[in-house]
């Protein structure tokens, strides 16, 4: 027996499930399938211990999926940006350079939340949603496609025909492999750590970055912890040395962390797990294929600067749910994904293209390709024109 639905959504990440919630909340019956349960505390094994900053225009997308009030009151605003070069002879600011939210408008940029957390808040909110079934523990399997269907083998053996799947299983997405869609990946020969840190001096809601060598040093502002002001930190170096950093006991890491913050927000305490990434950055050769959507990493991935890789996401998000609300009885036809790609790829090429850019201009160790690297940020800072124009590109505003 085949079952019928609206949408099939292949992948369980934060992803697939807020897309799962923002089309069950607009009336679409859905399957959400993810061959691996989610992990929705912080403590267990598995845990998801990266935080997202959704930027503003993210927000409109969580407020359609019903899960901005709840997820809310769990998160840190994000009101100034601060850029810091270290790439002096010493580990210590050169140049501090604030982009202020401010100035262009009266929202912060963004707020910052545990990934983990988003997971759980998502799943109680698909529980709330009759016509949408999440099953964890279930993945894809087969893909067939037709004209007016996606015939979907699930791995418990069952059959889902679908008028449109979507595709957010990650970046080495089996449903975009089975449609035959071809992705160009680019390589750093980076790592990523991610874990969270309490600290003496308050964040007062500035999102740090700090440039010296191997990538950027982010030190994203949580909500306090214990009654210590928090912060998430992702500290993106070469590989070897981001698993040495891994495996260090925590006094010695702590210290190294020290170090690389530049004392800014003084001793940094480490108050969870260490995880480590691969980053790449990579883009799908199309967005589309016949019934078939890519979305989130399954389309593009990109390393974690600028919080542009889940706010691309939700983006793709927002455009494919407007389309589909835009004429119901055509979702998932080619025409409705046609102007899916259309609208997202160009766009999400040319951020792929800047922030593979800016990684590698962050990863320079020759001192004097650092100190250009340190003048271009301050040429770019002193312009107020310019400056407004970076952080609204940013957020994605026009």
């Amino acid at each position: 027996m085949v079952e019928t639905t609206d949408i099939l959504i292949s992948g369980g990440g934060v992803a697939g499930l807020t897309a799962a919630a923002a089309f069950g909340s607009a009336g679409f019956r859905v399957i959400c399938v993810d061959p691996a349960p989610p992990v929705t505390e912080e403590a267990e094994a598995g845990a998801d211990l990266r935080t997202t900053a959704f930027l503003q225009p993210s927000r409109q997308v969580l407020e359609a999926a019903g899960l901005w009030d709840r997820i809310a009151p769990h998160g840190a605003a994000l009101r100034i940006m601060r850029i810091v070069d270290a790439g002096g002879e010493r580990p210590e600011p050169r140049i501090v350079k604030d982009f202020d939210a401010a100035e262009i408008g009266e929202e912060p940029f963004g707020w910052n939340f545990p990934n983990w957390l988003l997971r759980r808040e998502t799943v109680a909110r698909l529980g709330l949603l009759p016509n949408v079934a999440f099953r964890p523990g279930v993945g894809t399997r087969a893909v067939f496609t037709r004209q007016r269907e996606a015939r979907v083998t699930l791995s418990d053996g069952g059959q889902v025909s679908a008028r449109l799947l979507v595709a957010a299983d990650g970046r080495a997405s089996p449903v975009r492999e089975a449609v035959g869609i071809g992705v160009r990946t680019f390589r750093y020969g980076q790592k990523a750590l991610a874990f969270a840190v309490t600290h003496p001096i308050p964040h007062d809601n500035v999102s740090t970055e700090i440039h010296r060598s191997g990538g950027p040093f982010t030190l994203v502002p949580l909500p306090d912890r214990q009654g210590l002001p928090c912060s998430a930190v992702v500290w993106m170096e070469r590989g070897s040395e981001a698993l040495r950093l891994a495996g260090l006991p925590v006094p010695e890491f702590e210290a190294e962390i020290f170090a690389r913050s530049a004392g800014l927000l003084g001793p940094l305490t480490l108050v969870t797990g260490r995880s480590v990434w691969p980053i790449i950055a990579q883009i799908a050769d199309r967005f589309d294929a016949e019934r078939t959507a890519l979305l989130a990493e399954a389309a593009h991935v990109v390393p974690p600067i600028g919080a542009q890789g889940l706010n691309m996401s939700l983006a793709d998000l927002a455009c494919l749910l407007a389309l589909a609300k835009a004429a119901p009885e055509r979702l998932g036809d080619r025409a409705m994904l046609a102007a899916y790609n259309r609208r997202r790829w160009p766009e999400v090429k040319a951020r792929v293209m800047g922030i593979d850019l800016l990684n590698r201009t962050s990863m320079l160790s020759a001192r004097p390709l650092r100190d250009l690297r340190a003048g271009a940020l301050n040429a770019l800072h002193s312009l107020s024109p310019v400056r407004h124009a970076l952080m609204k590109a940013g957020l994605g505003m026009r």
